[in-house]
């Protein structure tokens, strides 16, 4: 666009906007002398009813634009709560040593009263290049792949208070096939009582959600960019201005470092040859240091407090998770248990559904046994309606149940030439099957006893006709028949 037709454009819009402005002061000089001449008390009604909607608006705007504050940190069970849980899962014979072991850790590291600060970050922005400036003297292997730290490692340095810290350098996130070691480093970062999280520039989604899941712990935590050096001061402004719009006063301190590190160039000598050129550049992290001397200047020991819960919160979440699983397990073993009962049961039954007051003993123990195991209280009341759905689903569904089941003895040489029984007792392996594992998700994900859901969950899985299930099911049945 030209100068002369730039200039045109910008009177235009001069323009319109004067003639804008006019128009709404005339029209608002109008709606006064209209109000002017309303009766005096239809007056006072409308100005009062203008300052009421002008000071909602004005609180509105205050509240929206308030500063938010921060939430408080993820409160973690207390310590013989959570040894009980692990006791219960060590005598179901879970393997819990590694949790044990992240016990005896943090009662290790409250009793050196030693102060932690872990270095945490996506690959490749400098992490291992930062502690070798913040730990002089600490051996670093230097790697070209992306992402060289495989490893936990512990380097002993100086505080910048002048007492003695351990630097722990993690495994970086974000990495490909490191779902292990970006685990391995985030217990890390619980373990530590400080936390600098590394970026390179502005926060991606993934690094945000990541500075989230730190500030969740409420633990001291420093924001740091590094590479600053490639920056001018203009790019330093924006960078910094835009790191702390988007870190939503997560982090403590948000600072801009350069690592330093080795750099290498080629460089053209005034006689035409080149020559490869290393050099080392001067870290810059004056910043940093004053920001971890704000931060910790309490000591270890005023810190350990929320160390401790940072390590018990994540102690719950992987207890939880190993809760979980071995409840599944622990499904699995009663699902086929009461299925095979129902295949012994069933030898002598007409078609599935029919007799299913001789099996709804079995199919209410199961009930029970799933809900006990779940912690979930059922009433004899939610087992009838369980009990009365089930039936419902199989009266419609009875001749699917017996295609399924005679197609999939098919397929086993000596099941299907056996008669009608076996196919019979085939059905109800398959009955009490989609049964059982219906009650189980939903008592998992619901925990209470929904009829509706676990019927619709049943006749899905009637319906499946995976191979892999279906094998499983008439091996039940060939044990059980042989056993019988």
């Amino acid at each position: 666009m030209s100068r002369r037709l730039r200039m045109l454009t910008a009177a235009i819009g001069i323009a319109a906007l004067a003639w804008l402005l006019l128009a709404t002061l005339e029209r608002g000089l109008a709606l006064a002398q209209r109000f002017m001449t309303l009766p005096e008390g239809l007056r006072w009604l409308i100005g009062l009813l203008l300052t009421a909607i002008l000071l909602a608006g004005l609180g509105v705007g205050i509240w929206w634009l308030r500063p938010r504050k921060p939430r408080p940190p993820v409160q973690a069970p207390d310590r013989p709560t959570l040894e009980t849980r692990l006791t219960k899962l060590r005598e179901s014979g879970a393997d819990v040593e590694e949790l044990r072991s992240e016990l005896d850790e943090l009662d290790r590291r409250r009793d050196l009263g030693e102060l932690h600060v872990a270095v945490f970050g996506e690959i490749s922005t400098g992490k291992s290049t930062l502690i070798a400036a913040l730990v002089p003297g600490a051996q670093l292997q230097s790697d070209p792949r992306g992402g060289t730290t495989r490893v936990v490692a512990h380097y002993d340095g100086v505080a910048p208070d002048g007492t003695t810290w351990t630097v722990a350098d993690v495994p970086g996130s974000a990495e490909a096939g490191g779902e292990a070691r970006e685990r391995m480093a985030r217990e890390e970062v619980l373990r530590a009582h400080a936390v600098i999280y590394v970026c390179s520039g502005d926060l991606t989604r993934a690094q945000a959600s990541e500075l989230q899941w730190l500030g969740d712990f409420g633990k001291p935590l420093v924001l740091a960019a590094n590479k600053a050096d490639q920056w001018n001061a203009q790019e330093r402004i924006q960078i910094e201005h835009r790191l702390r719009a988007t870190a939503e006063h997560i982090p403590d301190a948000v600072v801009l470092v350069s690592a330093g590190g080795e750099e290498r160039f080629t460089r053209r000598l005034a006689n035409g040859t080149t020559e490869d050129v290393r050099r080392q550049r001067k870290p810059e992290i004056d910043a940093l240091t004053a920001a971890l001397r704000r931060l910790v200047a309490a000591g270890a020991t005023a810190l350990e407090p929320a160390r401790e819960n940072a390590v018990l919160a994540g102690l719950h979440e992987r207890t939880s998770v190993l809760e979980t699983a071995q409840r599944a397990t622990e499904a699995q073993r009663i699902v086929s248990r009461y299925a095979r009962r129902a295949i012994v049961g069933a030898m002598a039954a007409v078609a599935p559904g029919t007799d299913l007051v001789i099996q709804g003993a079995l199919a209410a123990g199961l009930a029970r046994a799933l809900a006990d195991l779940y912690g979930v209280k059922v009433t004899e009341v939610e087992i009838e309606a369980l009990l009365r759905q089930v039936r419902m689903t199989l009266r419609t569904g009875t001749s699917v149940v017996l295609a399924v089941a005679g197609n999939a003895l098919k397929a086993f040489p000596g099941l299907g030439t056996l008669g009608g029984g076996v196919l019979h007792a085939f059905a109800y392996a398959l009955v009490f099957d989609s049964l059982g594992k219906a009650l189980a998700t939903t008592l998992a994900e619901r925990q209470q006893l929904d009829q509706a859901e676990a019927g619709e969950r049943m006749r899905a899985l009637l319906d499946d006709t995976r191979g892999n299930r279906l094998r499983h099911l008439a091996e039940l049945t060939t044990d059980a028949l042989r056993d019988r």
